[in-house]
């Protein structure tokens, strides 16, 4: 069995550590000895849902021992990434008399653990919080880098905070149980980096579908770290997305209007990244002269790992599209932006897409 890694998120007073390996979410000794000096206060809250709770909870509340720890949990999904939803876990910590020296920790996917930053952000104006992410995806995208958010019916992560956890503990151990959709949607995550960032990873992957799909302990591990190091690389160069940041959007313009208008919960988040980075990928071919040999590979990739690359029977309206993602944030001065390729590793921001072209090319993605 692989060792424990480690790297660090360089930001400063607010680097932290993210901790890869086999864990002991499963083993209350284990895990208690890396939580203890990430937590030197008594209170602590959990933020969970109903499906990861009956999994993990108990190993973590036996790791956490005698401190006063109180537990909230959501429902499972999407819809609940809401205002409504964090409003009632800021009640409850209220109610349970929790001050400014608790630490709220995420047990869960990408909504538990942006749901419970941005809690932690506002919670009388900034407690500590730590995310232990059971989802591949929120291990190696949404756990990393301090995005915290909720959605509005106008637009996914429309209302939040960029704000730094204590830590992360990625725990390979518990990806065993994700079911295969899940774990295909955090795929997608994985697949992105080596498309902005890293051609070598992009190789490795296709050389090790198999033991992906196997879900290889020590596959895993190399996948987390090396995903990981790459978000945290970007992170520590532009933290609140002024800039290069940006470029970790790739597929996200496509992949949020899609969620949006299909019903959030509809596809996985992944899964609308993965028919984002496809159609990303033949814009960039019209407009960057990406060569469309990368494109092929992009999409026999994703889709050698089970994912979708056409919205397939998902009937989807051109105009609603382009205005769903003319509300996204990634919109500057009435311009869209996207992240496009010039060749796999290599991205740029464009914001000079021309609305004729865009239609085009949806034109022949909705068909």
């Amino acid at each position: 069995m692989s060792q424990q890694q480690s790297l660090q998120v360089e930001l400063g007073d607010r680097s932290y550590p993210i901790h890869v390996g086999d864990l002991g979410v499963q083993d209350p000794q284990k895990l208690a000895q890396l939580l203890q000096p990430l937590i030197p206060g008594q209170q602590v809250a959990v933020i969970t849902n109903e499906t990861i709770a009956p999994l993990y909870l108990q190993g973590l509340l036996d790791a956490l021992g005698q401190r006063q720890v109180d537990v909230y949990q959501l429902p499972d999904g999407e819809a609940y990434k809401t205002l409504e939803s964090f409003e009632a876990v800021t009640t409850f910590l209220l109610n349970a008399r929790h001050n400014r020296s608790t630490c709220l920790i995420a047990l869960g996917g990408g909504v538990v653990g942006d749901l419970c930053g941005f809690v932690a952000a506002t919670f009388q104006r900034g407690v500590d919080f730590i995310q232990i992410p059971t989802t591949l995806l929120a291990q190696v995208d949404s756990s990393v880098g301090g995005k915290t958010a909720v959605n509005h019916p106008a637009g996914k992560n429309m209302i939040g905070a960029f704000y730094q956890p204590k830590a992360g503990l990625a725990d390979t151990s518990v990806l065993a149980s994700l079911p295969d959709r899940e774990y295909a949607a955090g795929l997608a995550e994985v697949i992105k980096y080596g498309v902005i960032d890293d051609v070598a990873f992009f190789d490795w992957l296709e050389a090790h579908v198999p033991a992906l799909l196997e879900r290889s302990n020590d596959a895993l591990q190399q996948v987390i770290l090396r995903s990981c190091a790459s978000k945290a690389k970007v992170v520590s160069e532009d933290e609140r997305e002024s800039g290069r940041r940006a470029i970790l959007n790739f597929g996200h313009t496509f992949g949020h209007a899609i969620e949006k208008l299909a019903g959030y919960g509809q596809w996985l988040h992944g899964e609308a990244v993965a028919i984002g980075m496809v159609m990303a990928a033949e814009l960039s071919v019209a407009h960057m002269g990406f060569p469309p040999a990368d494109a092929r590979r992009l999409r026999q990739l994703l889709e050698n790992v089970g994912l979708p690359v056409s919205l397939g029977r998902h009937d989807l309206d051109l105009e609603a599209m382009i205005e769903a993602m003319g509300m996204d944030k990634k919109v500057s001065d009435g311009r869209l932006k996207f992240v496009l390729a010039r060749s796999l590793g290599d991205v740029v921001i464009s914001d000079d897409v021309g609305l004729d072209r865009l239609r085009d090319l949806l034109c022949e993605q909705l068909a």
